[in-house]
């Protein structure tokens, strides 16, 4: 018997992402806070935090498969979260622009007595941005809810010169390497 499944996320983009996949599920947000532990690396914490997500939701629906995912952008060692406010977003689309990054998702898959979690990386190239670049594209408040201050599946495609890597999982879900760890689960699409 396929058990029920849940994603464990509120964002709309893991929600379009896995509505590729043409399988039921249900959404039940996570009310996990989101800490950084400084002592981990980029992949660990994102992988933490994918897990804290899922294991949340598990915990309340102990006979379902949980997905919890967690995405990052980092550049020179260093997590790029949600912006605050304009000026910080701004701040982070000048330290991008011209320049390759990360952006690490990390997808967690649990149920009762099985947990697999893995990260998939991505590297990013943002061509050269001048000001008003910048400037038009926050004008958008697309960068607000976005890890890096961009969705690359919105006008922040515009910023992007190459990637090399899942597109997906810049989005925010690795649909195909998901869709495999979830055959696993006896969830099938």
């Amino acid at each position: 018997m396929t058990k029920r499944l849940i994603l464990a996320s509120q964002s709309p983009r893991r929600k379009e992402l896995l509505n590729l996949l043409q399988i039921p599920y249900s959404i039940i947000a996570s009310r996990t806070e989101e800490k950084l532990n400084r002592n981990l690396s980029p992949e660990e914490n994102v992988q933490c935090l994918a897990e804290q997500k899922a294991g949340a939701v598990l915990a309340e629906n102990p006979d379902a498969v949980v997905i919890g995912a967690d995405t990052m952008v980092c550049i020179d060692g260093e997590c790029l979260g949600k912006p605050h406010d304009r000026e910080e977003a701004a701040q982070m689309l000048r330290r991008l622009s011209g320049r390759s990054h990360q952006v690490i998702t990390a997808v967690s898959i649990q149920t009762h007595d099985r947990k697999e979690t893995f990260c998939d990386t991505t590297e990013v190239t943002f061509w050269p941005l001048s000001e008003d670049d910048i400037q038009l594209y926050i004008e958008t408040k697309e960068p607000m809810d976005k890890a890096g201050a961009y969705g690359i599946q919105g006008k922040g495609a515009l910023l992007v010169k190459k990637i090399d890597g899942d597109f997906y999982s810049v989005v925010g879900l690795p649909v195909a390497k998901t869709m495999r760890a979830l055959k696993e689960f006896n969830i099938k699409a």
